[in-house]
Formats: C-alpha cells, sequence, structure tokens
C-alpha cells in the first residue's frame, strides 16, 4: 500500500469544514447530492454509480448552475488506468457563421443552447462503468423533485441574483419553473420540480434514450420551433459522448490529468508547468513573492489557452506543443518577480456548474463536473419537462479564421474542467496492488501509476486558477485537502485586473497592488473564487481508506461510510 502523504493536519484557515476520512465518500457543494450517492453505494452501487445518482440530484438542488440540459465532463480511475469522457455538446447544424451576421455571439436564449450533453454522459458512464440498473440511479432525484427541498442559503442568494435579471426571466418556461409565487424560494422555503420528475423518470425507464431520440426530445425540437431555436430532432439524435485519452503534465513529483481541448484544462496544467521554472518554494506559502508568481503563471497560460484551444481539429497548435517544457520554460522567462504584466499569446509552433467527486473502497474514483454555465443558463426552461437549457454557445467567437469560430456541428471552447492526480509507483510496491484485493499473479499488468486525487473547483475561469492554486498549496507546502480548500484565493479576469479573498493577509494584499496588480471589487457573484471537492487517496482504499475536503464556499459536504 501507499504511505499516507505528509500533510500538516494542524495547518488550517477559518472553516465551517474539517477533513472527512472514510473508505467511501462522495463529496459535493448540496448535502442531499452528496448522501444520495453514498445511498447507492450502500445499495452495492461503485463510484460512478454514486457520482450519477448525485449529478441527477444537483440539477434539482443547485438549479442555478446545472440542470437536466446541462454538459459535464468526467475523468475517472477504474482501478487500472484513467478514463475521459467529453459530454459537451456541439452546435445545432443550422449554426454557420452566416447564421449568425451582425450579431455578437448571444448570452441568453436559443442563440447560446448547443446540443446538451450530461444526461448522455450519465449514459455512457453507466453502461461502461457502472454497477447498478441506470433507473435506480435516478430514483432519489425523482423524490427530491416530487416531495422538494429546503432550499439553501448560497443556493438561494445566487437564485435571487438570476431572479433580478430580465435577460434570464423573460426567456420562455423560467418563470414557470424557478419563479413560484413570482420570485425566487426563500431559504427554507420547500421548492418542489414535478416537471422535472417527469424528464427523469422517463429517462430512468429508457436508459436516457428519451432525452436524445425519444418523448423529450420531440419536446425540445417542438420547443425551439415555436420559441425561435435552431436545435432540431436531428442535432439530438446524432449526439454522442466521446471517451478520450487525458492530458498528463508533471508536477512536484506528482502528474496533473485534465480532458483534453474542447475545454480549458490545459491552462492548470501550462500554469504548474511555468510555475517549475520559478522557485515557487523558495518563499512561504502566503507571501507576496509567492502569490505574485503564480498570478504571472496563470495569465501567461491563460494568454495562450484564449489564443489556441478550441475543438480539437480546429486548433492550429497541439495540445503537446503548448505543454512542451522547453516552451513553458522560455515563457516563464517573462515574468518579472517585481512588476505585474500583461501578457500575449506565445508562438509554440517550433517548425455555473457543479464539481462532485466519489470514490469507493474497491478504489474507483470519480472525477466529474456538469454545467449550465453562467447562472441558470441560456435560461430556457422546456414546460412540462422542467429541462433547463445551457448557454455553452456564447462561449463561440465570431472572428473569421479563429480556431473557435462557431460552425455547424462544432463543439465551442469549454470551461468545465474535472481534474485528477496520479503518482509513479513505488519501486518498493508490494504484489497487493494498492487498491485492495488479493496479491497479482507475476504475469498480471500493474499500473506504472498510482490514483492520489479526484477533485475540481467549479467557477467558470477560476477553475483552472483553483486547480493550480490549491495542488501547489498541498504539493509543495504540505497542506490538507480541507486547509488548501478554505485558503484565500485571488482571481484573474484581464490585465491587470484581479481580485483577492479578504482573508489574503493584508500585508500580502498591499504588496501584490504595490506590484501593479489592480485589485478591485469582484462584480461575479455568481462564479465569485470557486468551489472545491477533493477526495485523496490515503493508501489501500478498502484499509486506509481517504480524506475528502469540501469548500465552505457552498452548501457542500463530504459524506462517507
Amino acid at each position: 500500500m501507499n504511505t499516507p502523504h505528509r500533510f500538516d493536519w494542524t495547518a488550517g484557515y477559518p472553516s465551517r469544514r474539517s477533513p472527512l476520512f472514510a473508505r467511501n465518500i462522495v463529496s459535493t457543494s448540496h448535502p442531499l447530492a452528496a448522501q444520495a450517492g453514498l445511498r447507492v453505494m450502500q445499495a452495492g452501487g461503485n463510484a460512478v454509480d454514486a457520482a450519477i445518482a448525485a449529478a441527477a440530484c444537483m440539477t434539482l438542488v443547485e438549479p442555478c448552475s446545472n440542470g437536466l440540459g446541462s454538459d459535464a465532463f468526467c475523468i475517472l480511475w477504474d482501478g487500472q488506468q484513467l478514463h475521459g469522457l467529453n459530454a459537451s455538446g456541439p452546435a445545432p447544424a443550422a449554426w454557420t457563421p452566416a447564421f449568425f451576421q451582425g450579431q455578437v455571439m448571444p448570452r441568453r436564449g436559443w442563440g447560446a443552447v448547443t446540443v446538451p450533453g450530461a444526461v448522455g454522459g450519465w449514459m455512457a458512464l453507466s453502461e461502461r462503468f457502472g454497477r447498478l440498473p441506470f433507473a435506480d440511479l435516478m430514483q432519489p432525484a425523482i423524490e427530491i423533485a416530487e416531495r422538494g427541498y429546503a432550499v439553501p442559503p448560497i443556493v438561494q442568494g445566487k437564485w435571487a441574483m438570476a431572479a433580478a435579471l430580465d435577460e434570464i426571466t423573460s426567456q420562455p418556461g423560467f418563470a414557470q419553473a424557478f419563479l413560484p409565487h413570482g420570485r425566487a424560494p426563500e431559504v427554507g422555503e420547500r421548492f418542489t420540480f414535478a416537471d422535472a420528475a417527469r424528464s427523469l423518470r422517463l429517462i430512468a425507464q429508457t436508459k436516457g434514450e428519451a432525452f436524445y431520440r425519444g418523448e423529450i426530445a420531440a419536446a425540445l425540437a417542438r420547443f425551439a420551433r415555436e420559441t425561435g431555436g435552431a436545435l432540431t430532432e436531428a442535432d439530438l439524435a446524432a449526439y454522442r459522448p466521446e471517451w478520450v485519452t487525458p492530458l498528463a503534465k508533471d508536477f512536484a513529483g506528482h502528474t496533473l490529468h485534465e480532458i483534453p481541448p474542447n475545454g480549458q484544462g490545459i491552462a492548470a496544467q501550462m500554469a504548474l508547468g511555468l510555475l517549475s521554472h520559478c522557485r515557487v518554494t523558495d518563499h512561504a506559502v502566503d507571501s507576496p513573492e509567492a502569490q505574485h508568481l503564480m498570478i504571472e503563471a496563470m495569465k501567461l497560460a491563460f494568454a495562450d489557452v484564449y489564443r489556441f484551444v478550441a475543438e480539437p481539429a480546429a486548433m492550429k497548435v497541439s495540445p503537446a506543443q503548448l505543454l512542451d517544457d522547453g516552451y513553458l520554460a522560455e515563457r516563464a522567462r517573462l515574468i518579472d518577480p517585481a512588476r505585474a504584466q500583461v501578457f500575449g499569446a506565445g508562438n509554440p509552433i517550433k517548425g455555473g456548474t457543479i464539481y462532485l467527486t466519489a470514490a469507493d473502497e474497491r478504489g474507483m474514483m470519480v472525477s466529474f463536473i456538469q454545467s449550465n454555465y453562467m447562472g441558470f443558463g441560456s435560461g430556457l426552461v422546456l414546460p412540462g419537462y422542467g429541462v433547463s437549457l445551457q448557454n455553452r454557445g456564447h462561449c463561440f467567437t465570431l472572428e473569421p479564421g479563429h480556431p473557435n469560430q462557431v460552425a455547424p456541428g462544432k463543439r465551442p471552447f469549454h470551461t468545465i474542467i474535472p481534474a485528477f492526480l496520479t503518482a509513479p509507483m513505488s519501486p518498493a510496491a508490494p504484489s497487493a496492488p494498492p487498491w485492495g484485493g488479493p496479491a497479482e499473479a507475476p504475469t498480471t499488468r500493474t499500473p506504472a501509476v498510482v490514483p492520489v486525487m479526484s477533485f475540481g473547483v467549479m467557477g467558470g475561469n477560476m477553475q483552472p486558477q483553483g486547480h493550480m492554486q490549491t495542488l501547489v498549496r498541498m504539493l509543495c507546502y504540505g497542506q490538507n485537502p480541507q486547509a488548501a480548500c478554505d485558503a484565500p484565493r485571488w482571481r484573474f479576469n484581464e490585465g491587470l485586473s484581479i481580485n483577492i479573498e479578504p482573508h489574503m493577509p493584508a500585508a500580502t494584499i498591499e504588496s501584490l497592488r504595490a506590484r501593479g496588480h489592480d485589485i478591485g471589487d469582484i462584480h461575479d457573484s455568481y462564479q465569485d473564487f470557486g468551489a472545491g471537492q477533493f477526495i485523496w487517496r490515503q493508501g489501500d482504499p478498502a484499509v486506509d481508506g481517504y480524506v475528502a475536503a469540501s469548500d465552505p464556499r457552498r452548501d457542500g459536504a463530504a459524506v462517507g461510510w
């Protein structure tokens, strides 16, 4: 078995949370969803079953972040290797650049809706890795939708902010679904969603087929035709999620894995690659010197990601070129330790989101994320079915020749990114596999790596920033997962503009301002500084289990048994 990581368990920041230790864990941003995942594991399900059940519940208990019309991504360790799933959807067939002539890419409404991928992602995960019948995984969500739940404080606050925006509330179906009594629910008020229960029952009965090639698909296409949308039954019927190989980047004796483009996970890997050339550990963790280096590395990574990353077939550079260590070392030399800068893209060519994670005692670990994007997404909700639709189409550009230019059947640049951490297998590892079970025969293939942590930090462009900041704290400074989660964060916006949480040391904030960082008030109260969930494997999961952290910036919890 692996030796438990030497975390500092005394280090901490003001928090309502403590690390959770257990052999089976589900960690989400809402306790009811976490408990639903644990319920299916106790019924004989595995971590994949738990993640699907929790994800279905999250569409109900955190509707300001995701819904049945979301997109999703997943990275999972099956006991032998990592698998990646891209369940983001493409543009409708009608979306040519000419379709949007004279416009900017819409933020809300049908002009922002690509094919929803989350339900397809649940289907693919269940079929390949699940243990329980798919219908059983929908049952906790069906019960919540029909019986209702008391709305918690943080979700209520974000719900109320959306209810004040006409661009959302004016969309067809929104008020009927999410403004009972003509307003957002109050804290502690019961919210029921019978329409969503109807869809969940159809999804359960057909293993998801009703959503893409059945009753729900027909209703979505009819709704689009009646209210000005381009989405068709053919667009829905053609959808299939894609299994992908996660990208890998070494850092501090570990390897960070992210879903490849069309997502932005590569930004976290690039930032860590840049930081590996900056001697960050010469400085204290919350010092201005360390935080400045991290901010500048993140800015350099984003400069390239926003210029080059898109649907893989449209990219003019490869992920390997962006992650090349020589290129990152060259870019890292641009960082001035005494001054904040605005960076442009380099030349690597040489010649509203929810995150959840689950892990079980058999060693399966799941990193899963789904999102409607900008807080209730497009604002559109399918009447009678409760399907709230994402607005990922807003992430396309209309700039001619840009790799992320809108096109029929093309997936947009995506912000939601699950992450996974591995480490090399110790040469002294015993013959018993690190995820438990009997000793292997000499001819059995043993993984070259061991799983370490499934994790993610939700919140738009805060996601790779959160990945980098929390990993540096854990891997370079030994902070335990809950302390790294609780610690103050900064958020890069654009140019020299950053936001910093107020529990960052005042001297550090002032020193960063003196270096030229433009530290302003945060104006994104929905995504703010992100919210993370973390499950770190202690050793043999059947014996030593895991330690989990859940972000105090949300209403959630890590639960286990």
